[in-house]
């Protein structure tokens, strides 16, 4: 109840002020002059909507009539800008309550032989003018040419591959690149689609990379080509590097049936880095190392550099300890032989 008459005192006093300050006389001046700057205000408006000025609309584009074995591997523009010229009363009309119907192209009647389509954007003039006020002027229309290219039915399947810089941080490495899904179906006229292998993604550029990344990367666009999907999903799986030492012996080859080697040592520490989730893996029998009958003739007393022939592709920094060793060609008797 009290709330009630509070809120009762609150308006009848606001509406007391309210009304004082209408009858007052200053309120009377503020009033008779907001009325002649009104009045002012229209009459300027309408002189100045009076003259002419030349302004911009979008026409929509619509392709009907596609049939269903036509794939568009390049679509037409969806608009056309239109610039015309007329009075700014006119022109304030379509700005506000014009609403333009769109230009339609019937595949029918533009289908070509090569399957690329070109039109002159000049063939809708009538069209449009139609849909314009008879004083309205049209000045020109963008773009003068509408182009589009088709494929029926023509298809096949390429690998999607990766374009740009993707670099791991320190003491990381990019161990695997995945593609979801890892190929794609392009859609192509023949000329166009025999010239395409391989669909690459749009250029990227990854720095510091320190733990598995996945993004939604989207594929290069190719003129008159169309892939599917458009868009795919990478993966790049980061590892960090460990560092590992194997033994590993050296091998004489082409060795005369009654020679040998002896190296001194028989076998090097190779070490490396490695991802740790590959540290288990590589081991001693990952690495070869031969040492050829002919080159140790060639080297006489002088010491061999140990040199590794074979590798595993997926470590880095290889160092052999230690890079040279003492050799001997030793002759085994027949008896031993």
């Amino acid at each position: 109840m009290f709330e009630r008459r509070k809120i009762k005192y609150v308006y009848l006093r606001l509406s007391k002020k309210i009304k004082n300050f209408l009858l007052s006389n200053k309120s009377r001046e503020f009033l008779i002059f907001s009325f002649f700057f009104f009045i002012a205000f229209a009459f300027w408006l309408l002189q100045t909507l009076n003259s002419d000025y030349e302004a911009e609309f979008a026409i929509p584009i619509r392709l009907k009539g596609v049939p269903h074995n036509v794939v568009l591997t390049s679509e037409p523009p969806s608009e056309l800008r239109v610039k015309v010229k007329d009075k700014g009363t006119v022109l304030l009309n379509y700005l506000l309550g014009k609403s333009f119907f769109p230009v339609n192209l019937e595949f029918s009647d533009y289908k070509a032989k090569n399957d690329r389509v070109i039109v002159l954007t000049s063939e809708f003039e009538k069209k449009i003018q139609t849909q314009l006020n008879v004083s309205t002027r049209l000045l020109s229309i963008h773009p003068d040419t509408l182009e589009y290219i088709y494929a029926t039915g023509d298809s096949k399947w390429v690998p999607v591959e990766l374009v740009g810089k993707v670099d791991a941080a320190p003491q990381y490495y990019i161990s695997d690149t995945l593609f979801a899904p890892d190929s794609v179906l392009v859609y192509a006229p023949t000329k166009i689609l025999d010239a395409i292998t391989t669909a690459y993604t749009k250029h990227l550029q990854f720095e510091n990379i320190s733990d598995t990344l996945k993004k939604r990367v989207s594929l290069a666009q190719i003129k008159g080509a169309k892939f599917v999907p458009n868009a795919v999903d990478l993966t790049l799986h980061v590892d960090i590097f460990t560092e590992k030492t194997v033994e590993v012996p050296l091998h004489g080859i082409n060795f005369p049936p009654d020679k040998v080697l002896r190296a001194f040592p028989s076998k090097v520490r190779v070490t490396f880095q490695v991802g740790v989730s590959r540290f288990s893996k590589i081991t001693a029998n990952d690495f070869m190392i031969n040492v050829s009958y002919e080159e140790l003739l060639k080297l006489g007393a002088n010491k061999y550099t140990v040199k590794l022939k074979n590798s595993p592709q997926d470590i880095s920094h290889i160092r052999i300890s230690p890079q040279q060793v003492d050799f001997l060609i030793e002759q085994v008797s027949s008896h031993d032989h």
